[in-house]
């Protein structure tokens, strides 16, 4: 294979995906290739979370993350509606088990509105009308929570950017890249290509990616597996829609909650553990060599020293269904050991710096318009876990914004001219 583009995506989840689609969009006739390592698309976080549309009801006011989920929330459900990709609007419950919890109820709130999101405050009462079989002492009701099929979305941002000439490759991994001032050539296990830009959408191996372009990314992929169970069948009316526990500010997931989806089953999880490998999707997979470059970088370790009580914890659930049943059970005590059948579990792409702070934002790296000094011919995504799918189409707008600029910066593809497209 071999071909030349103007902007080569790596990465064919939800994110490369959408900004495939966002530049078809953005500039027509832009030359536009995708390539995803596995056979098919959205194999890994995209086809392994629990669907849910955030609200942006948890994310700092004013960081990207609240910007792009309050506003992209809406966007997925009118992109399902007009492509007829099943979804709906649930809402769902935040529901305090005890009466500590609840200081960081009303700060949850308070922090919803500030995020221009419709939040109700709720009693016992008021969480039984809503799902009889929970138990709590309060509870909020966020209305523009929803539910939706993330792959069948990331497969329609393939065939719509297709549509507007982009060209996907999968089973192609890339290998290597070297970048020059005219442009980047990327070697990969079917042949070369040749790119004005490398936009770098590799979600697990984003700084990977990065650091194969050349770039510092100055942060660390740590995977994190969460393991999912689900309501059997007969049992699934224990539960109407989406609730969650209060969330540990101190970390950055939500605990185990309860979703049901768009097929009608029902997610009951995640937890958070460490992976043994950045697609370490259970614990018999393990990968020296992530294993080693997690155990060698210094944030790790900070980490541990950091949560380690909590870390206990949630290794305590992973290995105990019993463990486990007892913390769903402090939101819906009707549920049993027996309740719960085992489903896929998903990795989540967690950023980390040296000092073991966890980036609790959507980050980029590499050209950035508002900066004339940054690195060209190389966009990163550097951070783009949860809430990402939900906010999927605002981020593809922002990285496809980054990557035109810099094949616009770099004086586009030179060799085009020249030689023609070569696809």
């Amino acid at each position: 294979m071999r071909y030349d583009v103007d902007v080569l995506v790596v990465g064919g989840g939800i994110v490369g995906l959408s900004t495939a689609y966002a530049l078809t969009r953005a500039q027509p006739g832009v030359q536009v290739a995708v390539l995803e390592k596995e056979q098919a698309l959205a194999a890994h976080q995209t086809g392994r979370n629990s669907g849910v549309i955030h609200s942006g009801v948890y994310y700092r006011p004013g960081s990207l993350k609240a910007r792009y989920a309050t506003g992209g929330a809406a966007e997925m459900v009118e992109f399902c509606r007009e492509q007829g990709i099943p979804h709906e609007v649930t809402g769902k419950l935040i529901v305090a088990t005890s009466a500590e919890e609840l200081p960081r109820l009303a700060a949850l709130a308070e922090r919803g509105r500030a995020n221009g999101i419709p939040v109700a405050e709720l009693d016992a009462a008021g969480i039984a009308g809503y799902e009889p079989e929970v138990r709590g002492v309060a509870g909020l009701h966020v209305g523009t929570t929803g539910i939706c099929d993330f792959p069948a979305v990331a497969r329609r941002y393939a065939e719509l950017a297709g549509e507007k000439g982009a060209v996907l490759h999968t089973g192609t991994e890339l290998r290597a890249v070297a970048r020059r001032a005219d442009g980047v050539t990327v070697q990969t296990s079917a042949g070369e290509v040749r790119c004005g830009v490398l936009v770098n959408c590799a979600g697990l191996h984003g700084d990977r990616v990065a650091r194969l372009a050349g770039d510092d990314p100055g942060v660390r992929i740590v995977p994190f597996r969460g393991e999912y169970y689900e309501l059997a069948e007969h049992r699934r009316g224990l539960v109407r829609g989406l609730v969650y526990p209060v969330p540990d500010p101190a970390f950055p997931f939500l605990g185990v909650h309860l979703t049901r989806g768009v097929h009608g089953d029902v997610h009951v999880g995640p937890n958070a553990v460490p992976a043994l490998a950045r697609e370490g999707y259970d614990w018999r997979t393990v990968r020296l060599r992530d294993l080693a470059g997690t155990a060698a970088f210094p944030g790790t370790w900070r980490i541990a020293r950091r949560h380690w009580r909590y870390e206990l914890g949630e290794l305590h659930r992973s290995l105990s269904r019993k463990a486990f049943t007892a913390a769903v059970q402090r939101l819906l005590p009707a549920v049993t050991a027996g309740d719960l059948v085992p489903a896929a579990a998903g990795v989540r792409a967690q950023a980390v710096a040296r000092d073991g702070s966890l980036l609790d934002d959507f980050a980029f790296a590499g050209f950035d318009p508002d900066d004339p000094a940054s690195a060209r011919r190389a966009v990163h995504v550097l951070n783009a876990p949860s809430p990402a799918a939900t906010a999927s189409l605002p981020i593809g707008r922002e990285v496809a914004r980054r990557a035109l600029a810099a094949l616009e910066a770099g004086g586009g593809a030179p060799w085009r001219d020249a030689a023609g497209p070569g696809r």
